[in-house]
């Protein structure tokens, strides 16, 4: 079953993102409380607790083989999909679907949708199938 994940290059420029916007936020919070306005301290708290978790998340999808699936179409074979195995999927949802429509069933290669090999054209992106 193929995977959509994130590259590792938008992922590192996700990580370094997030740490450049948490030293704004301590940026914030240092001058907030130097104008008095003690009140939006915990806004400035909050905004640095969201940007370290994306920053760990993206960090791992650098550095991680198995990834979260979210941009990059890989195959099985190559790496697997933690959300998979985490939620136990029994079998990929390709799989499902064709044992649902029998042997009729197709795939558009544009967009993935399941179609009837009888169309000529995807019912989701409206591209021409091939033959």
């Amino acid at each position: 079953m193929k995977s959509i994940k994130p590259g590792r290059g938008p992922s590192q420029m996700g990580m370094v993102g997030s740490i450049g916007v948490a030293l704004f936020g301590v940026f914030w919070c240092i001058l907030v409380g130097l104008i008095g306005a003690w009140f939006m301290i915990p806004f400035g708290l909050v905004f640095i607790g969201m940007m370290i978790y994306t920053a760990i998340y993206n960090y791992h999808n650098v550095t991680s083989k198995n990834r979260y699936s979210i941009v990059d179409i890989v195959d099985e074979n190559e790496e697997s999909d933690p959300f998979n195995e985490k939620y136990g999927e029994k079998a990929p949802t390709s799989q499902r679907i064709l044992e649902k429509n029998g042997p009729k069933a197709s795939f558009c290669p544009y967009c993935g949708k399941p179609v009837d090999v009888t169309f000529d054209f995807c019912p989701k992106c409206g591209k021409k199938l091939p033959d």
